[in-house]
């Protein structure tokens, strides 16, 4: 189902990619070109871990170049006893275009908790909203 036929049935979509943004999703297809064809707004997950910072400025750059509005962006600790955590929150704060709208802290199987509790989409200016966020 694509997006257009889901948003007659809801008040908002959110599309989860997983793997990054050159991802594909298909033996051909990136995830990134069905996301330039739906004119979708991105908010980007950063795993934080050494060499995040290179990585996430990247990945916000082929957004750019992709002609997408990166609106915001999540911390996603996945590594607790990482140094210099706080460090580079900050550096991704100043260096990234979108507000951080959340920090999920490191989480024992993460993917069967409740997560919205860790996200505050208000920062966007109500171009989204979400009720329950899964990883």
């Amino acid at each position: 189902m694509g997006c257009q036929t889901s948003a007659r049935k809801v008040d908002h979509v959110v599309v989860e990619g997983t793997g990054g943004w050159r991802s594909l999703m298909n033996d051909l297809r990136p995830l990134s070109e069905w996301v330039v064809q739906e004119q979708l707004p991105v908010v980007m997950v950063v795993g934080i871990q050494e060499g995040c910072i290179n990585h996430a400025l990247l990945t916000a750059q082929a957004i750019a170049n992709d002609g997408l509005p990166l609106i915001g962006w999540v911390a996603n600790r996945i590594n607790p006893g990482l140094a210099h955590y706080a460090e580079i929150i900050d550096v991704l704060s100043k260096k990234l275009p979108g507000p951080l709208v959340g920090e999920l802290p490191y989480l024992p199987r993460a993917e069967q908790r409740e997560l919205a509790q860790y996200v505050d989409l208000s920062a966007l200016g109500g171009m989204l909203s979400v009720d329950r966020v899964v990883a």
